[in-house]
């Protein structure tokens, strides 16, 4: 069986039991470690599970999952997620693929960004569409989120939006080339954020990024997270 679990949001200690349970008697126990970081080391993990934890990267997960899923339909397997299993397409993908070839697959769910945000003080039922700003680049400036804000903000929602991180990248230059050179991690601030909004604002001034409410959310969401 294949056992999606949700590490929640803090440190190695925010594993549910149940999910502690499945991981301590699991024939192999992945950590997915390119959608969300996790507050303390793969060590840590290990040190409290008592046990091995393989870290899987873009390149395993997206091209390699077979690896993963190799004889999970007899064997217990672990993939760990940061937050909740859900929050990300790529844990779907791997949960349908695992489904396609008849291999059972069972969830074990996590607090995740999507419900501690109420500790900003805003109701959850208050919040519209939730988008991701992802690293501009010089050829490259996605404004969908722009219009996303614009809709919620009609309406009077709030919005939550999740921070681009890089980690394991290739330039495009080596993925053209087909060398296996990576970038440095980068995990986007929120002074960037607000600043690529800023831009996105000024080129179309359709009321999409004011910046009072840019750092009203932005100084709420880091202040969450320096306290946690």
């Amino acid at each position: 069986m294949l056992y999606c679990i949700g590490l929640g949001l803090s440190d190695e200690k925010d594993i549910t039991l149940k999910g502690l349970d499945i991981v301590r008697r699991a024939e192999r126990v992945y950590l997915e470690a390119y959608t969300s970081i996790l507050m303390v080391s793969r060590e840590k993990l290990e040190e409290f599970y008592g046990r091995e934890v393989i870290i899987a990267d873009r390149e395993l997960v997206e091209s390699d999952s077979d690896v993963i899923l190799k004889d999970a339909i007899s064997t217990d397997i672990v993939f760990l997620v940061v937050g909740d299993p859900f929050g990300a397409t790529t844990h779907l993908d791997l949960l349908l693929r695992a489904r396609s070839l008849q291999i059972p697959v069972k969830t074990i769910h996590n607090a995740s960004i999507m419900n501690a945000v109420g500790a900003c003080g805003l109701q959850l039922y208050n919040f519209g569409q939730t988008v991701s700003m992802v690293f501009f680049t010089e050829t490259w400036k996605p404004s969908s989120f722009y219009d996303k804000i614009r809709e919620n903000a009609k309406i009077g929602l709030h919005s939550l939006i999740l921070l681009d991180i890089k980690v394991k990248e290739q330039s495009e230059e080596n993925l053209a080339r087909g060398k296996k050179i990576y970038e440095p991690p980068r995990y986007m601030t929120v002074s960037q954020c607000a600043n690529q909004m800023l831009a996105t604002e000024e080129l179309r001034q359709e009321g999409g990024g004011c910046p009072l409410n840019i750092n009203y959310r932005y100084r709420q969401m880091l202040t969450l997270n320096s306290r946690s």
